[in-house]
């Protein structure tokens, strides 16, 4: 179950980063279509300030709440020594 949060979080935060990169994109390349954004610089930094915010909430997902491989193995081994 823990897991699956995880994944899930993360695929929530990658998608939100790709949508506001693709945001970023069009506003770079079709800005002359888009008549609502007076200010396209301004438009574009606050689409960075979301991918920024996105990403960093990614990263903590990985640096804090995932396991890692070597972390796991050896619980598993402290687990096996201690029912000896």
């Amino acid at each position: 179950m823990r897991e699956m949060l995880l994944n899930a979080s993360k695929s929530y935060y990658v998608g939100l980063i790709n949508k506001h990169i693709a945001n970023v994109e069009i506003l770079l390349t079709r800005s002359v279509g888009i008549g609502e954004h007076q200010d396209i610089q301004q438009s574009i930094d606050a689409e960075l300030d979301k991918i920024a915010m996105n990403d960093d909430k990614l990263n903590i997902i990985m640096k804090y709440f995932e396991r890692k491989e070597v972390d796991a193995t050896a619980e598993e081994a402290k687990k096996e020594s201690k029912s000896k």
